[in-house]
C-alpha cells in the first residue's frame, strides 16, 4: 500500500471520550455507583445541579475547591453523551436480559 502522507487524525467523539475517561469515573463502591469526578467523592449530578441552580463555572469551582475547570466541562460533555444518540456514553453498565 502506497503512503499518501495523511495521518490518522482522531474524531472528537474519540477525544471528548479520552477526557471524560479521565475526568468522570464509577465505581460500585462509591457514591452508590454513580458517575464521579476523579474518583472524589463529589458527583457529576451534584455539578450539574448548581450549574443548573444559576452558578456560573467559577462559582462551582469557590463551592467545589477540589475541582478543575476541565472538570466542569467534563461533566456538562458527560450529561451530553449521556443525551446524544451519536456518542457512546462511558461508563454504563452492561445490561443483560
Amino acid at each position: 500500500m502506497k503512503h499518501t502522507g495523511f495521518r490518522r487524525v482522531a474524531h472528537p467523539e474519540s477525544l471528548i471520550m479520552a477526557e471524560l475517561v479521565e475526568r468522570i469515573t464509577v465505581n460500585s463502591c462509591q457514591c452508590g455507583g454513580r458517575p464521579c469526578i476523579r474518583g472524589m467523592r463529589i458527583r457529576v449530578v451534584d455539578v450539574l445541579d448548581l450549574l443548573a441552580a444559576g452558578l456560573s463555572q467559577q462559582q462551582v469551582l469557590v463551592e467545589l475547591p477540589d475541582l478543575e475547570a476541565e472538570d466542569v466541562s467534563a461533566c456538562l460533555k458527560f450529561a451530553s453523551s449521556r443525551l446524544s444518540p451519536q456518542l457512546p456514553s462511558v461508563n454504563r453498565p452492561s445490561v443483560r436480559l
